[in-house]
């Protein structure tokens, strides 16, 4: 024993070990075969039902009883995993056209499970027949299953074009496949295009199948450039929206009906989000939810109040709910020699035409080899009943008649064989004109199979009638033929509107306190107050605001964060403490609040360095926050100036109280930086202490107390950007402050 045991690296097994573990993962479980469609398991499982002559025209079986074939067969993995499999392909909203016809519950689309395979019962739909026929003509090959005592298909003939009709999903070992479902008469279409013209582009086969249909409905919002690069590269993401329609009520009330939901959507999960979030507030718009559906799918969202329009409130559904998702597509499957590879919509149906184009020439080989031996033993035949006496006497009177029979007539073996098995009351049947008849006849049909095998075009040609042929049967159901799924761009639009859009504009007051928290009042109220806080706290900013408005705050650190005013704590209470609502650390001050708007903003360090910033760039996307401004070592952020639209001019004043003024322009226009020089402070200890935007013409305006000023004539504090500047105009503050 001793010396049949080999050294062998650790790394070396283990990679050894795990490639072949990955490779059958990939070939023999995740990625269908691009000629049928099927996975392993699906194959084995439509093969068994086969077996089992669960033909749509005869009775259901147990689904047990296949079940336990397949696993007893073909594939010795768990029967949860054969059943689970089993049951997708019998439900009518994961897969556009099923193959198997299930009775019992099934599961639905709430996500409820199907009942147990020993209550519920199961045959092949005509789409699975068209995938099977062909079996028993040597169209495919077989191969010993994992037992050796049986043999399986390594592929079915699959005529019914399966993998774009009903697409499939698998996740390998470092790939995956995710393929949508498509419109049975738009793929037949796109290959008979094909067919007709082999040099096709993408492009072109996209005026045939426009996009996905899935089983579940939905619009899709991809505009067609977009699905023709998908298409192309066999990558890409489709945006689907649910459909929906607008119920009127009375008294101007009205409802909205969800009619269809995007695919693979759980529609009772669905709805347990909606009223999540309705409980979040983060759906002010949304007054209540119900699922009314039965068979058909009716999910009623009532609005807040009849003057919300349904577009704006169906918006936010979409922006924050799974009645907008993306289904992903990639078109990973294994090619005719079992190479797993991403093709693209041409190289799929080429693949497909190629393979149905090796099926014909396999089914008319095997053909004209039946006609080869009937018309071998029709001549027998032939000879016998012109030399019947003679071939019942050689019978009658021999113990071994056949060597005879062949060298008194010059028989083959299969025609003395076929001769010596006819019964006797075949005798009287047995006539001249009907032996050359069907001989003619299967002479005729060897002549056309013959050219068949011999033409690529006859082949091709015969393809496109079975295409044709099978687009006639489907084309007669137009319940199952009829595309589900909706293309309409304008959907995109609904699902790109900003979030504060979708929030009704409703006046508030939002009031901070100097220990930092924050809350948001009803309605417009006096900004002096009173206002109720904690023991010892008081009132820091108070301000008006809507609730679609972003709240922004500025930190001595330079950061920037900012809240969405809709999603403040109400008056009721204290609030809440701003750094929990966003990120600020604990060692950061705050040093500015404003609302954003379409004005410019100047900030400012204490230094009295700044530029100019669109107050969109100041909105975070993050509780995280944004560094705005770049400090210098001991420096602070000191100030955000609001620039009202017309203002043309900058004042401003340090704590050496010099005050300077000059044109705006001469300050850059950033989004993050150091800025430049303000104002230049020449003592040690002198900083920055207020600025103010205005209109040239209208003059320097300041308040001190209960008076306020207006110097028109600006001329004596008039200069350049950096310079240090004059005392302020008399009656200027002492706090060194425009509004004191």
């Amino acid at each position: 024993m001793a010396e049949n045991i080999k050294p062998l690296q650790l790394k070396d097994a283990i990679s050894e070990r795990y490639l072949s573990y990955a490779m059958s993962t990939i070939t023999a479980r995740a990625l269908p075969d691009v000629r049928d469609g099927l996975k392993p398991v699906h194959r084995r499982i439509l093969y068994t039902m086969r077996q089992l002559h669960l033909d749509p025209a005869k009775g259901f079986k147990k689904s047990a009883r296949v079940v336990g074939d397949v696993m007893g067969k073909y594939h010795p993995h768990g029967d949860a995993s054969i059943y689970d499999a089993m049951v997708r392909l019998a439900q009518s909203f994961s897969v556009r056209y099923p193959l198997v016809e299930g009775q019992g519950n099934f599961g639905n689309i709430d996500g409820d499970s199907a009942a147990a395979m020993r209550y519920t019962e199961a045959k092949m739909t005509p789409a699975a027949m068209g995938i099977l026929a062909g079996l028993d003509d040597d169209a495919v090959d077989f191969i010993a299953n994992y037992s050796g005592e049986d043999s399986e298909p390594v592929v079915m003939p699959g005529a019914f074009p399966n993998l774009l009709a009903n697409g499939t999903n698998g996740i390998a070992v470092g790939m995956a496949t995710n393929i949508p479902p498509h419109n049975i008469l738009e793929v037949l279409d796109a290959t008979a295009a094909q067919i007709a013209n082999p040099a096709i582009t993408v492009s072109e086969l996209v005026n045939h199948v426009r996009a996905p249909d899935f089983p579940t409905g939905g619009i899709i919002a991809n505009t067609r450039e977009e699905i023709e690069e998908i298409y192309a590269s066999g990558r890409g993401s489709f945006t689907v929206f649910a459909r929906w329609e607008r119920e009127d009520l009375a008294y101007s009330n009205y409802q909205i009906i969800i009619t269809e939901i995007p695919y693979q959507v759980q529609k009772s999960r669905l709805i347990e989000r909606i009223a999540e979030l309705m409980g979040e507030g983060k759906l002010p718009l949304v007054g209540d939810v119900r699922d009314e559906s039965a068979e058909d799918i009716r999910v009623v969202i009532e609005p807040k109040n009849r003057t919300v329009e349904a577009d704006a409130v169906m918006a936010q559904l979409y922006a924050n709910t799974e009645l907008a998702t993306r289904f992903a597509l990639n078109m990973n499957v294994l090619d005719s020699k079992g190479v797993p590879r991403v093709m693209n919509l041409r190289e799929v149906i080429a693949e497909y035409i190629a393979h149905q184009v090796e099926v014909v020439r396999r089914r008319a080989s095997f053909a004209l080899g039946n006609i080869e031996r009937r018309l071998e033993i029709l001549g027998g035949l032939l000879i016998a009943y012109l030399n019947i006496d003679k071939v019942i006497k050689i019978i009658r009177d021999n113990d071994e008649p056949k060597p005879i029979l062949m060298a008194k007539f010059g028989l083959t073996e299969i025609q003395a064989e076929s001769i010596l098995n006819m019964r006797l009351r075949q005798l009287r049947k047995l006539e001249e004109m009907e032996i050359r008849a069907e001989e003619a006849k299967l002479s005729k049909e060897r002549s056309r199979l013959q050219n068949l095998l011999k033409s690529d075009r006859a082949k091709l040609k015969q393809v496109g009638d079975e295409v044709s042929s099978m687009r006639s049967l489907f084309a007669k159901d137009k319940a199952l033929s009829e595309r589900r799924t909706e293309m309409d761009e304008s959907f995109a639009e609904m699902a790109s509107v900003p979030s504060e859009a979708l929030v009704p504009r409703e006046p508030i007051t939002v009031v901070i306190s100097q220990m930092g928290w924050i809350k948001a009042l009803k309605t417009h109220v006096d900004v002096a107050g009173p206002f109720a806080f904690k023991e010892g706290d008081s009132l820091a900013y108070a301000f008006h605001a809507f609730t679609n408005d972003k709240i922004i705050f500025m930190t001595d650190k330079g950061q920037s964060f900012a809240i969405d005013a809709h999603k403040l704590p109400t008056g009721r209470g204290h609030g809440d403490v701003i750094r929990i609502l966003v990120n600020i650390d604990a060692s950061s001050d705050l040093v500015r609040v404003l609302v954003a708007g379409d004005e410019d903003v100047l900030v400012v360090s204490n230094a009295g360095y700044g530029f100019v910033v669109a107050a969109s760039d100041l909105v975070a996307t993050t509780k995280l926050g944004k560094q705005i401004m770049n400090l210098a070592d001991g420096d602070k952020f000191a100030d955000a100036v609001v620039v009202p639209q017309g203002a043309n001019m900058l004042a401003i004043i340090g704590t050496n109280r010099r005050l300077l003024a000059y044109p705006l322009s001469e300050i850059p226009k950033m989004t993050r930086g150091k800025g430049v020089i303000l104002q230049k402070y020449k003592e040690r200890g002198v900083h920055y202490s207020d600025a103010v935007a205005f209109a040239k013409r209208e003059g320097i305006s300041f308040a001190n107390g209960a008076k306020n000023y207006v110097v028109q004539d600006i001329s004596m504090w008039l200069g350049k950007r950096a310079d240090v500047g004059h005392m302020p105009p008399n009656g200027f503050s002492k706090s060194n402050k425009f509004v004191a």
